[in-house]
């Protein structure tokens, strides 16, 4: 071995160029609060902040025909918020984190794009779709992957 090799060979490097924001889609669904709970893991042991990003689908069609649209996908993010606060609150002096809730609107895809440009996510988690059409027309987790922009984690 050469004289420089040897000295990068035996010197330690602290684990310090791990992610520092975690993005997590979250949506109520059981394989979304999965995904958090993998997410918060990942962002307790790496010391990174955990964004919940929760996106608030704008139907356009729904409101022009009088549905109380923008009031129900409201009450989903509140309920997602206190459900997320009683969570953390359980383990709150056994494990600490630091965690962001954060609304986007748009279609769930475009959502989490624009979430993980805007906090400058380092890694991207999200529950595996639980809908069968999206075996032939592609989930938000393929289409995330296949962006090719962060290190996405898929959650069954």
């Amino acid at each position: 071995m050469t004289e420089q090799h040897e000295q990068h060979a035996h010197r330690f490097e602290r684990g310090t160029d791990g992610p520092k924001v975690i993005v997590v889609g979250v949506d109520g669904s059981e394989s979304s609060l999965r995904a958090a709970a993998y997410a918060a893991g990942l962002a307790r042991r790496q010391h990174a902040l955990l964004a919940l990003v929760y996106v608030q689908p704008v139907m356009a069609a729904g409101a022009a025909l009088g549905a109380p649209v923008a009031e129900t996908t409201d009450e989903i993010a509140e309920d997602l918020v206190t459900h997320i606060r009683e969570a953390a609150e359980q383990v709150k002096g056994i494990f600490d984190m630091r965690w962001e809730f954060h609304t986007f609107r748009g279609d769930p895809y475009n959502g989490l794009v624009k979430a993980a440009d805007e906090l400058k996510a380092d890694a991207v988690v999200v529950g595996a779709s639980e809908q069968a059409g999206h075996r032939i027309i592609g989930s938000v987790a393929i289409r995330l992957v296949k962006a090719g922009r962060w290190p996405v984690t898929v959650v069954p």
